[in-house]
């Protein structure tokens, strides 16, 4: 029976540097809301019909990103690797974005922060959208889901 979501996701710990308490806490936002609910459909087929709940692993590699898919029992499936070069720039402008959400929740007016997280929410869509489209033939994902990756892609690229 398929059950396409994923049931545990973890980021390789070696490709995060340095967190700060904002980017943590939008990390722990990311799990949490992608574990409660979530569509993850790998496309390609196995020779026992397996087809879900899957762990998964994330990494950086060499500049790619590397999507280990483990059955619920941990044993591996499938690892599908990524260039990340398209995923440059709405990383960097996600990272603006969020910095000046965070100070505005300390500083600015409601419609200031409202302004901003719109921005941001803008940005977050369109790097969803191009991770569905990167993952397509390879992943069959669901908006949402694809939006909690590219926050915990972001979380994996802080390097300072």
């Amino acid at each position: 029976m398929a059950d396409p979501r994923i049931i545990d996701i973890t980021l390789d710990q070696q490709s995060i540097l340095w967190r700060s308490a904002d980017v943590e806490q939008e990390r722990r936002i990311a799990i949490f809301d992608l574990l409660e609910e979530n569509h993850f459909a790998p496309l390609r087929k196995h020779e026992d019909g397996y087809a879900g709940p899957y762990r998964v692993h994330l990494s950086t590699q060499e500049g790619r990103l590397v999507i280990e898919i483990n059955r619920e029992d941990g044993s591996a499936l499938e690892a599908i690797i990524m260039g990340l070069a398209r995923f440059r720039r709405p990383i960097r402008e996600y990272f603006a974005i969020c910095d000046s959400y965070f100070q505005a929740i300390r500083n600015a007016s409601p419609q200031q922060i409202e302004t901003i997280d719109m921005a941001r929410r803008g940005i977050h869509n369109e790097a969803a959208e191009m991770l569905m489209e990167r993952l397509d033939g390879k992943i069959d994902l669901d908006f949402d889901t694809a939006r909690r990756l590219f926050t915990l892609i972001c979380v994996l690229h802080i390097k300072q």
